[in-house]
């Protein structure tokens, strides 16, 4: 506990630096009182349970796989950490832990004992039923032991315990990418008294039910697609024309949310009355990106430089801005350059499996900013010796390093802008040629939403 009281706070901040936003919709739901089970989607290793217990005020005890208790330090860091060990068949190794049906049954029993203990005192469990953490917007079949745990400890006070269990469905929109943004969507908690009949003439069958109706809560709460391409088409369509596919652009993350569902419930509405539809948009649609890409432009680029009655306003308007801020995006670079690469350059290093890309970059960034701002404060104080000035070199750190960043985006959205200018000037029949293709795109997805509206959706 004194792990986890001491590293939230840390782990809080290090959160609103790696997330660009990070959204709790139904947040009054997060904090619902113990005993309370927690159950959620998992396609992001460690970073799901950090995200949310981070936004939780009441401690919560996590289920971690086995293995992760194996290396004395992590098994160190992770009870005291507040987690629990559950043992499944594909992570034993043979000789090390016990490996018969018997044998890891009993473990499971006593994990599961600890979980009764943690809610019969009015606490707060987490566990992950997908059993495995794989980054892709799918929902994989859920185990039953969550359903287990909340029958097994309501059952143990004969049903009056007040347990609930609390679906949680994590959005990552770029789970690898640093300034990404997630949204953690709350559903409405489960009362697990309300199985108690079921659980009485039939245990499995309950456990199975109440499954089944995580499953459900869990589906509505979050973006699941059906395969890859599907996939890949609603987030080039998301990426590209988000601005023409809703009346305004988003405001929240729940917007996008909301626009991703209405996307895949398109999709799948015109693979069924519609293909041909279908199947022009997938086609023109990855022309006119591999086009975009090809000449190294985005369509915001050449959507803003094909309309000449603001281009020159707006390109006199963010010259300025970028000369005046130059000296402080440069003061930025230097002082935060090393503590900001080197999280991604261990990462790739470490690891080949994307589910752990990000936590392992906001573990190891946690570390480089934290002893590398420590080891530049140093150094000024040592130099100037004047606690007046090393204060507000501190000060500056943060706020310059994120001025920075967001400088450098500036930077390569004006100058896609100028490559696009410069390419309408030199290839112009070739640059028309894409804003007819983007029109047509448009023109399509305009008549694709007319139809599925009045198709009664």
């Amino acid at each position: 506990m004194l792990f986890y009281t001491v590293m939230k706070p840390l782990v809080q901040v290090a959160l609103r630096v790696f997330f660009r936003r990070l959204e709790i919709r139904h947040r009054d739901r997060l904090q619902t009182p113990g005993p309370l089970l927690m159950v959620s989607n998992h396609p992001n290793t460690l970073m799901d349970p950090l995200v949310v217990a981070a936004n939780r005020r009441q401690s919560i005890a996590f289920l971690a796989k086995s293995t992760f208790f194996k290396n004395p330090v992590s098994r160190a860091l992770l009870t005291s950490g507040n987690s629990i060990p559950i043992y499944r068949r594909q992570d034993l190794e043979s000789g090390a832990e016990a490996t018969t049906p018997e044998q890891l049954e009993a473990q499971n029993e006593a994990t599961f004992g600890k979980c009764y203990d943690y809610l019969g005192r009015g606490g707060t469990v987490m566990i992950f039923p997908e059993g495995t953490s794989v980054s892709e917007r799918r929902l994989r079949p859920l185990k039953t032991g969550a359903a287990r745990i909340a029958l097994g400890a309501e059952a143990r006070h004969n049903f009056t315990l007040g347990l609930q269990v609390l679906p949680v469905g994590i959005n990552y929109f770029d789970p690898q990418r640093f300034r990404s943004d997630v949204l953690v969507n709350v559903a409405p908690p489960i009362r697990v008294a309300d199985y108690a009949d079921a659980y009485r003439q039939d245990p499995t069958a309950a456990a199975d039910q109440l499954t089944e109706d995580i499953r459900r809560q869990l589906e509505q709460h979050l973006v699941i697609t059906r395969d890859a391409a599907e996939d890949e088409l609603v987030q080039q369509l998301e990426r590209t024309f988000t601005g023409h596919l809703i009346n305004d652009d988003p405001r929240t993350l729940y917007d996008n949310f909301q626009l991703s569902r209405t996307l895949l419930q398109a999709v799948a509405y015109f693979e069924k009355h519609d293909p041909d539809h279908l199947g022009e948009v997938r086609e023109k649609l990855a022309a006119y990106l591999s086009d975009l890409k090809r000449l190294g432009l985005t369509d915001e680029a050449l959507e803003r430089t094909g309309r000449p009655d603001t281009r020159a306003s707006r390109a006199v308007v963010a010259g300025l801005k970028l000369v005046l801020g130059l000296p402080v995006y440069l003061y930025g670079v230097v002082n935060n350059y090393l503590p900001y690469k080197l999280p991604s350059m261990v990462a790739k290093r470490a690891t080949k499996e994307v589910e752990f890309v990000a936590p392992i970059m906001l573990v190891v960034g946690m570390i480089t900013f934290s002893v590398g701002y420590a080891a530049q404060i140093a150094l000024v104080h040592h130099f100037t010796q004047d606690w007046r000035w090393t204060l507000l070199y501190g000060l500056s750190l943060a706020p310059t390093g994120f001025y920075a960043l967001s400088y450098a985006n500036k930077l390569a959205g004006r100058l896609r802008r100028v490559r696009a200018l410069r390419l309408f000037r030199q290839q112009r029949p070739q640059m028309e040629s894409l804003l007819r293709q983007r029109a047509t795109i448009l023109r399509l997805l305009s008549e694709a939403r007319e139809a599925y509206l009045a198709g009664g959706q």
